[in-house]
């Protein structure tokens, strides 16, 4: 784990500064999990449907669900603060409430509510971390699912009391679910950062992984775009 250094200072770092810190810590490393055993049937949803999840940096956890089968976008954006407005500086100001976030549009027919929530507990981030994502530190990096309907919010949270009750993680779980307010998409230059930014330092270190932890985890839902 990278030292709490901002992102724009990791930016700036040099490859050898870099691969020094990366010899002293470990990439996130993914977590099997058991399938919901509460779930939303195709049939109760027809249609293109909506999630938004918080896992940290929004980087990768757009990367992971835009190579999950049956999604059909995943935007980068900011959600659950009370601000009306949000952009890059003020959440990450941590004042506005918001969260870095990722608005899944997916066809239910293809990959389930409860199949993206594994996804997002095994892969895409580290749900027992309060406030923080590997070296991201901060609210605005918290986990957290932001339901778009009664059925999200009820599979969630008996998601959640499943993995809880198998100790899946070692750790409780501190994901916090609650109802979207409201979403609001991140500045273009987010946008799909991992595929138009892939030798980054930040993405070579703390979401390639994710990547590759998610084709060798699900690869019945991965997709190489």
């Amino acid at each position: 784990m990278f030292p709490a250094f901002s992102r724009p200072v990791r930016q700036l770092l040099g490859p050898c500064l870099l691969a020094c810190i990366q010899a002293c810590t470990a990439a996130e490393s993914a977590v099997a999990l058991p399938p919901p055993q509460v779930d939303i049937k195709a049939s109760a949803v027809p249609g293109l449907q909506t999630a938004v999840f918080a896992g940290g940096c929004f980087w990768g956890v757009e990367a992971v669900f835009r190579h999950v089968k049956g999604v059909t976008s995943a935007v980068s954006g900011y959600a659950g603060g009370v601000a009306k407005s949000a952009d890059y500086e003020s959440v990450g100001s941590g004042t506005t409430g918001h969260a870095e976030s990722v608005k899944v549009t997916y066809d239910p027919a293809k990959v389930s509510y409860g199949q993206l929530l594994t996804v997002f507990f095994s892969v895409a981030h580290d749900p027992t971390q309060l406030n923080r994502q590997g070296p991201d530190r901060g609210t605005q990096y918290r986990s957290a699912i932001f339901t778009t309907s009664d059925e999200q919010k009820r599979v969630a949270q008996a998601y959640v009391a499943q993995l809880d009750r198998a100790k899946a993680f070692g750790q409780p779980i501190v994901t916090e679910i609650v109802a979207l307010p409201a979403f609001y998409p991140a500045e273009a230059y987010h946008q799909n950062y991992l595929a138009l930014h892939p030798t980054q330092p930040y993405i070579v270190f703390n979401d390639l992984p994710k990547l590759a932890n998610l084709k060798t985890q699900f690869p019945g839902l991965y997709v190489a775009n």
